[in-house]
């Protein structure tokens, strides 16, 4: 009979620190049935192998594995897994055994050292996945679907933004701008490219050069609006915000800046407003799923109004 198994209940067993009748008790066996494990006298019913492997911090694979260590707990079990899988799924495999941890006040100073460290690798993984899937976007022909083709340039441009790599943009959004300086896309997305970087004065003087050469295009003025907010200009965003709509928005994005904004200020009551607005506008289009979401944005600030 295969010893690998017993050897490995064994040796598990002394590396917690755990008597026979330790494990028996938590596992509602007799000491004796350890015993016979152990030995390689029989073997657990498959059925006990989950809580086998959790007494043990292993996974079940691990109790037949040579030499299977016993982690301090299953959650830095499942986080080597990840650090060498790099598989989303192993993530959240041991996520779900930290906030468990957490749950319950049992973080030590290595989980919490380990935590970190998983959530840094997914975020790399994530930031991968996100440029690789923009990318696959950006070689498409632009004129395919030309919307979402501008809408994942700006979307780049925020994860650029969020990795210190700003400038990057700033400098091939200008090119683009000399190649084709017709395009109004291309000149909201230098202002975009500006406003994500944080160079807020800059942004707002190429939105007014772009406004000038195309003062019909709503998502300027949702740019300059938005930028108009970071400078304290409030007066000014609104209006830039009102021109927006009246040009005619794709996506409610003057009432979305305008809901915001109210949140930002405290002005819970005009928040309400805005986003009830915006909940009937989803469900007339039929985007019940996004306006379920608004409506607990609506009810939040209902909630703060009566505090």
């Amino acid at each position: 009979m295969n010893t690998v198994l017993s050897n490995n209940l064994k040796r598990l067993r002394q590396q917690k620190k755990l008597t026979q009748e330790q494990v028996a008790e938590v596992l509602r066996v007799s000491s004796h049935t350890v015993s016979r494990w152990e030995c390689n006298t029989t073997l657990p019913d498959v059925i006990q192998l989950p809580e086998i492997a959790r007494l043990y911090c292993v996974t079940i694979d691990d109790l037949f594995k040579e030499s299977s260590v016993a982690y301090e707990n299953l959650a830095q079990r499942l986080a080597t897994s990840f650090e060498f899988s790099r598989d989303p799924e192993d993530f959240i495999r041991a996520d779900l055994e930290f906030k468990k941890l957490i749950k319950n006040g049992e973080m030590t100073p290595n989980d919490m050292r380990t935590y970190g460290i998983i959530h840094q690798f997914m975020m790399n993984y994530c930031k991968d996945k996100a440029f690789l899937w923009y990318d696959k976007v950006l070689k498409q022909d632009s004129k395919q679907d030309e919307l979402v083709y501008q809408k994942t340039r700006a979307q780049k441009m925020t994860l650029l933004a969020q990795l210190g790599r700003a400038d990057e943009s700033i400098a091939q959004q200008h090119t683009m701008v000399e190649k084709d300086e017709t395009n109004p896309n291309e000149w909201c997305l230098l202002v975009a490219a500006y406003m994500y970087a944080g160079r807020y004065k800059e942004a707002y003087d190429w939105f007014l050069k772009a406004v000038a050469k195309f003062p019909n295009e709503w998502e300027l003025y949702i740019r300059g609006g938005d930028i108009c907010k970071q400078l304290k200009r409030y007066d000014e965003a609104f209006v830039l915000w009102d021109k927006a709509e009246a040009l005619g928005t794709k996506y409610l994005d003057g009432k979305y800046s305008k809901a915001f904004y109210y949140e930002e200020m405290h002005e819970y009551k005009k928040a309400y407003d805005v986003w009830c607005e915006i909940v009937e506008e989803l469900k007339k289009g039929g985007f019940e799923i996004e306006a379920e979401a608004e409506e607990k944005r609506a009810k939040a600030c209902f909630e703060k109004m009566h505090k």
